[in-house]
C-alpha cells in the first residue's frame, strides 16, 4: 500500500511524522507523496482539511485518516500515544472506508466569464467586504428570499458541527446527502424579512445565490481558503457527486464523536 503523512509542521507533529513513516516503510508499505492511497493527517481539523484539498482530485483513489497533536479535532481519531497501536493496524489490517458527502459550490462571474469551481469538505461562506450582504436566495431555480445581514454559511452534514454550529446552525448526521443553509446577523424589521432559521437542503436541491448588485466585493470562504470575489452573478451549492473516504478501523459513531468534541470533558 502507498501511504502519505501531512503533518502540522510543529515539533511534536514531524517526531510522529518521522516515526509512522520510519515503521510502515519497515513493514514494506510504500511511501508516495504524488498517489497515495492512505493519507495521514498529524495535526488538528486544519491539517486535515489542507490533506483534503491537496489530494481532492484522488478521491476516489485515496482514503484519510488523522492522528491529533493538539486539541481535540474532529476530523482526526487518534491520539498521539496510539500512534504504535495505528501502525500496526494501518501495517497488519484491512481497514473500513466511511464515506461523507462534500459540498460543490460553483461562481459564475457576470458577463458569461468562465466560472470557477470548488469542493468543500466542511463549508462555504459569503461575506461582504462593503459592509451589508444583499443576496437573492433561489432554492431549485425558485426565489426562495431576499437575504441581508452578515452573510451565509452553507455546509456539508460534517461541517455542520463547524462554522454552522457556531452560528446556531443544527448538527446533521453525515449518512444523510443534505447541505444546510445558515444566516449570519440576518435584518429582519417591517421592510426586511428572511426565514430566519438554518434550512437542510436535500441531495437533488441546488441553492442559488445572486448578489443585487454586481459590483460589490465579497469574501467568500472554503473550508480554510479565503479570497475576494467581484463582479458576481451566481454562487451555485449543491451536493457534490464526489465523497470523502474515510479509513477506518475501528467504531468510531459519529454522535460519540459529537459528544467527545462539545460535551465530555475528558481528554
Amino acid at each position: 500500500m502507498r501511504f502519505y503523512i501531512l503533518s502540522k509542521g510543529d515539533h511534536k507533529s514531524d517526531i510522529i511524522k518521522g516515526r509512522m513513516k520510519q515503521y510502515l516503510e519497515g513493514f514494506s508499505l510504500e511511501y508516495d507523496e504524488k498517489e497515495p492511497e492512505l493519507v495521514i493527517s498529524v495535526g488538528g481539523d486544519g491539517t486535515f482539511l489542507e490533506a483534503f484539498h491537496t489530494y481532492q482530485d484522488r478521491l476516489e483513489h485515496t482514503a484519510f485518516i488523522g492522528i491529533h497533536t493538539g486539541h481535540l479535532g474532529f476530523y482526526a481519531d487518534w491520539l498521539p500515544d496510539e500512534v504504535e497501536k495505528l501502525i500496526i493496524e494501518i501495517a497488519k489490517k484491512p481497514y473500513e472506508i466511511v464515506e461523507y458527502p462534500l459540498l460543490d459550490i460553483v461562481i459564475y462571474p457576470a458577463g458569461g466569464k468562465k466560472a470557477k469551481q470548488f469542493l468543500a469538505l466542511n463549508e462555504a461562506s459569503v461575506k461582504s467586504a462593503d459592509g451589508t450582504v444583499v443576496l437573492d436566495v433561489f432554492i431549485k431555480g425558485a426565489h426562495f428570499e431576499r437575504f441581508r445581514g452578515d452573510g451565509l454559511c452553507i455546509s456539508t452534514p460534517s461541517g455542520s458541527t463547524a462554522y454552522n454550529k457556531a452560528l446556531g446552525g443544527a448538527i446533521i448526521h453525515p449518512s444523510l446527502k443534505a447541505l444546510q443553509i445558515t444566516e449570519m446577523a440576518s435584518i429582519n424589521n417591517r421592510v426586511f424579512r428572511t426565514v430566519g432559521s438554518p434550512l437542510i437542503l436535500p441531495k437533488h436541491h441546488v441553492c442559488e445565490l445572486k448578489p443585487l448588485h454586481h459590483e460589490k466585493n465579497f469574501l467568500i470562504t472554503i473550508d480554510h481558503y479565503t479570497d475576494t470575489y467581484s463582479n458576481i452573478d451566481t454562487i451555485e451549492c449543491k451536493v457534490s457527486e464526489k465523497n470523502i473516504r474515510f479509513a477506518r478501523f475501528r467504531a468510531l459513531p459519529f454522535w460519540k464523536r459529537v459528544h467527545d468534541s462539545f460535551i465530555s470533558d475528558e481528554r
